[in-house]
């Protein structure tokens, strides 16, 4: 019979949906952003006060990434549940309608099934085991449901608390750039010779022929320490959280090919140093927007250009990890932060950084000194 299918297809298992994973990474985030906090009220000196604000903020992109994500999961989940539920209350319905015909027929109609008085006892005897069965799927899905709402709903309300918070991480964005002025205590390994910059920067017609002159335009230049990247190459983090656009040597959207790797950001995202560098030129540079161009070991240089805000200047030596600036376009990040799209999507990454990296004046891949492999 047709209805005797039904009831084996309704009781056979459903596969599950795991919400915990969700869950975790939605309070790693709130932890995150509670440890920062902590740092921040914790820091006394005005380094200390940088190195805090960097993590602040790397803490809330840290967070609202793993929140939008986790809600744009959820919603895809909650409606798939939903298809579900829905399909099997139709079932259900439907099957609930041939129980309550067969319940309201006269006993010697019943009968009249084809094995007989025990044909019709088995029959009775199936639907009546079947039925709890039926109605405690039902339960089950119900509360899957439930129990994916009340995830999705605190994945909001995280969400909108991050989204309040936005004023709390641009205002750290402001205090990090004060913290910058008014640090005083970095080492500077050289000054530059700020006329001869200029003659550089207007002469230049190629990344290339500018790195290649920046050594022209030091004035008292210390004698560097012996520093290596040996061990550490091809194991460097990203300077910038972000998604692998464009390989070297692949055209970008203008069809212009460059030896480089260009990182797909988020707006106003933080770029930090991934290694103790001296910071051989801030600024403006052809035409690759604001520039940081970096020294980490003798005739390595790292270009990263693209950014909106840049710190620092020529001369400096920094540490691993310190701030070098910010990417553009914070009336976009305003506009995203209530977007459901995840990391996954890409949508919400509309701010480009180039990385190119020099090694004895020649273009080398930056994949083969980044871990380029996953998101940053």
């Amino acid at each position: 019979m047709k209805w005797a299918a039904l009831i084996v297809a309704l009781c056979l298992p459903a596969a599950g949906f795991a919400q915990q994973d969700n869950a975790d990474r939605a309070r790693a985030a709130m932890a995150l952003l509670q440890d920062a906090s902590a740092q921040l009220e914790a820091a006394q000196s005005a380094r200390d006060r940088v190195r805090a604000l960097t993590q602040t903020i790397q803490a809330f992109e840290d967070g609202l990434g793993a929140l939008r994500s986790g809600m744009r999961q959820a919603a895809v989940r909650e409606a798939r549940l939903t298809a579900q539920l829905q399909a099997r209350n139709e079932e259900i319905a439907t099957l609930l309608a041939i129980l309550q015909r067969i319940g309201a027929q006269q006993s010697p109609v019943a009968f009249l099934h084809p094995g007989g008085p025990t044909g019709t006892a088995r029959s009775g005897m199936l639907l009546a085991e079947m039925t709890p069965a039926l109605h405690a799927r039902a339960s089950d899905l119900r509360r899957d449901l439930e129990d994916l709402q009340i995830l999705r709903a605190m994945q909001t309300d995280a969400a909108g608390e991050l989204s309040q918070g936005l004023n709390a991480v641009q205002a750290a964005r402001t205090a990090l750039n004060q913290a910058i002025a008014e640090r005083t205590e970095l080492p500077k390994r050289f000054t530059q010779d700020p006329v001869r910059e200029a003659i550089l920067i207007a002469s230049a017609e190629t990344l290339a022929g500018f790195a290649n002159g920046l050594a022209r335009v030091v004035e008292d230049e210390t004698k560097a320490a012996p520093v290596t990247l040996s061990g550490k190459k091809g194991d460097l983090p990203l300077p910038v959280q972000g998604i692998v656009l464009h390989g070297a040597g692949q055209a970008d959207a203008a069809g212009i090919t460059r030896p480089g790797i260009i990182l797909a950001t988020r707006p106003q995202a933080i770029v930090t140093s991934p290694v103790a560098a001296t910071i051989r030129y801030t600024g403006p540079l052809l035409d690759l927007g604001q520039v940081v161009i970096l020294e980490p070991q003798t005739e390595v240089l790292f270009v990263l250009a693209g950014l909106d805000v840049v710190y620092g200047t020529a001369g400096e030596v920094i540490d691993a990890g310190a701030p070098l600036g910010l990417m553009g376009d914070a009336a976009a990040e305003i506009r995203g932060q209530l977007s459901t799209d995840g990391d996954d999507t890409g949508a919400e990454r509309s701010e480009t950084l180039y990385i190119e990296v020099r090694h004895q004046n020649a273009a080398e891949d930056p994949s083969l000194w980044f871990r380029t492999d996953k998101d940053g």
